[in-house]
């Protein structure tokens, strides 16, 4: 496949995601992000009537009052993510990073923004250097898989995948994000693969997001019936059609949905 279709894939492929995740109830981005698995870090709330510009202020004052505090940054950052104020929640968690060195959990925090924030390259040096200094778990070599499969460098990105499955066998979210690597290298066979074996796994059975890119994976090789049927096991028949549909129209006569019928 030529670099040009596998991005196309990418494309078709994030929206027919983001389509499905909606539909089920999970988290949608506007891309295809892998699951990093880290920890949240506690930030504090921001109100269920949404943000407010007069709440971001006051967290910005009690930040600036004490700018090394973790807490009333963290908050402060969570406030302006709210506002999607990206560059400036950014900026405020590397401050605290340069003030807490040390602080892993602050670091991932960190690191999970910018891949959300759309920067993936940034992201990356940030869990390498968290490895480097000695934090080899199974979170934070996933979450540089997914700074590396974010850049398109799926090849690398899976390396770090199975990093982080020798120090957490058959751990559901990353065998999700190799497959999830396959189809959007082009290689949808594979993942199918993949995903069934982890369905039939203690871990990942009754799993919506695995069973949800299995249908996926299967309609991209054309075969619509039985991915219609795999996902009607979570979404309501209305949902799945309208995916259907979505996933016919945007493969139709493309170059990619030529070779994955032939194939």
């Amino acid at each position: 496949m030529t670099k040009t279709n596998s991005k196309a894939l990418l494309r078709r492929a994030g929206a027919i995601l983001v389509l499905l995740a909606a539909a089920s109830g999970l988290s949608a981005c506007k891309t295809t992000h892998p699951e990093t698995g880290a920890d949240p870090v506690t930030t504090g709330s921001v109100s269920s009537a949404g943000p407010s510009l007069k709440a971001t202020a006051r967290a910005a004052r009690a930040w600036r009052a004490d700018m090394r505090n973790i807490r009333t940054g963290l908050a402060y950052a969570r406030q302006l993510e709210a506002l999607r104020q990206t560059g400036q929640q950014l900026d405020v968690l590397k401050k605290l990073v340069s003030y807490h060195p040390k602080d892993m959990g602050l670091r991932a925090y960190y690191g999970r923004a910018l891949l959300k924030g759309g920067r993936p390259v940034q992201a990356e040096g940030v869990f390498r250097a968290m490895i480097k200094a000695g934090q080899r778990d199974w979170k934070t070599y996933n979450a540089l898989g997914s700074a590396l499969a974010e850049q398109g460098r799926y090849s690398e990105a899976r390396v770090q995948y199975n990093q982080a499955l020798r120090v957490s066998p058959g751990n559901v979210k990353v065998v999700n994000n190799i497959a999830m690597s396959h189809i959007l290298e082009g290689n949808p066979a594979k993942a199918e693969t993949m995903l069934r074996r982890v369905l039939a796994s203690p871990q990942g059975r009754g799993q919506t997001r695995i069973r949800q890119n299995l249908a996926l994976a299967i309609g991209l090789q054309g075969r619509f019936k039985e991915a219609r049927y795999i996902a009607s096991q979570d979404l309501p028949p209305a949902e799945v059609e309208a995916n259907m549909a979505y996933l016919k129209r945007m493969l139709g006569g493309s170059d990619t949905w030529k070779k994955l019928q032939k194939s």
